[in-house]
């Protein structure tokens, strides 16, 4: 009888843990590729994974000219409407001889970048979604995703690569 008393607990003992071990393994597997929502990224040439995915919510009540400080840049129109904090601070360790970023939202959205040598703006990158592509020196860039829509705050996916 007392051997299959401690039978019985060692089999449960067995099985706790069992369940432990496979949901901390799970957890940290979720963790890992979960992409992170209104983070700061810093990254240098060659990272990883590529792309490198953020979330958010794009939109605000402040004008995108008015972050942006014009009304238009060399890379697009200063439009719709953002936060007064940037949705995200880009780091960059080195200069990227080549570096896209691209919103992809349901709806029509909109970015300012203000970051080592200026602010730039888009609107329309890709179908309505926002985007830049270029050549980027270090230093650290705030990124504002907006909604060309004032009130209207939409889910994105902001993806970074530098992959052609």
């Amino acid at each position: 009888m007392l051997t299959k008393a401690l039978n019985r607990g060692m089999r449960l003992w067995f099985i706790m843990v069992t369940l432990f071990i496979t949901s901390t393994v799970n957890a940290a597997v979720d963790a890992q590729e979960a992409p992170t929502i209104f983070g700061d990224v810093t990254i240098s040439p060659q990272f990883s994974p590529d792309p490198l995915t953020v979330r958010g919510m794009s939109g605000g009540s402040i004008s995108g000219n008015q972050v942006g400080g014009r009304s238009e840049t060399a890379t697009g129109p200063c439009t719709g409407f953002v936060d007064e904090t940037p949705d995200h601070t880009l780091a960059l360790t080195s200069k990227f001889d080549y570096l896209k970023l691209q919103v992809q939202s349901p709806e029509d959205t909109t970015m300012i970048i203000k970051g080592p040598g200026g602010t730039w703006c888009n609107d329309d990158f890709d179908g309505k979604n926002a985007g830049m592509i270029g050549e980027w020196l270090p230093g650290s860039y705030q990124i504002w995703v907006g909604s060309y829509e004032k009130g209207k705050y939409l889910p994105y996916t902001l993806k970074i690569t530098e992959v052609k």
